[in-house]
């Protein structure tokens, strides 16, 4: 029996879920998964939980909120309360605003830069061997710049199983031969997981799946 853990990078598989890139074909719709953002993380950490033997110890969702749209945030808040309803821990990191310069009408715009998801996931990923927490991670991402965290943590504790779960849509090969095994995310898992809509919390309030993800 093995102690399994789940690290999901929320932009990573949000974004992957909003907008797949498809070959150019008018018949599939680019859209297809964003109904499928109404869904419980937890659940969809545990399908990747193939062997009976070993149990699930801790789902851990990386996000952050976009501070400057107050509609973005009430519907993320009322996503996170879900989550943490379904057990899931959940890590915020933060975002910063950038200004660019633009060559050609020689103004500067701002935008916002999302930071910390990927320090934060590789903090987590190194603390929690440190702490003996997992015996098996996996990491629903496809984001290559988690390769070096690991690595390190491949180096400090060869006995630890380290898998990877790219998101639905996505291709990411670098980071698929980092690990030691790797799961594909198939529509299936994404159709288990969905949260019931409405959606009851622990303080026996209720939410609803957000118009724009159906």
């Amino acid at each position: 029996m093995k102690r399994v853990v789940v690290l999901i990078d929320g932009f990573n598989l949000y974004h992957a879920l909003d907008y797949s890139v498809v070959p150019a074909n008018p018949y599939i719709n680019p859209h297809r998964y964003r109904k499928y953002k109404w869904i419980d993380l937890f659940k969809l950490g545990s399908s990747y939980v193939y062997n009976k033997a070993d149990t699930l110890n801790g789902v851990y969702w990386f996000t952050t909120y976009a501070h400057w749209d107050s509609a973005k945030v009430l519907k993320h808040t009322a996503f996170v309360k879900a989550q943490e309803t379904q057990g899931v821990n959940v890590v915020f990191g933060e975002f910063k605003k950038k200004t660019k310069y633009c060559k050609v009408c020689k103004n500067n715009s701002h935008t916002y830069e999302e930071k910390q998801t990927d320090v934060n996931i590789a903090l987590t990923l190194l603390r929690l061997a440190v702490e003996n927490a997992y015996d098996k991670v996996i990491i629903i991402s496809g984001d290559t710049d988690l390769i070096p965290a690991i690595k390190t943590v491949r180096e400090m504790y060869p006995e630890k199983e380290i898998g990877v779960v790219i998101p639905i849509g996505k291709i990411s090969e670098a980071f698929k031969k980092t690990a030691d095994f790797y799961h594909k995310m198939k529509e299936s898992h994404l159709i288990s997981a969905l949260l019931a809509d409405p959606f009851t919390c622990s303080d026996s309030s209720t939410i609803n799946c957000p118009a724009t993800w159906k």
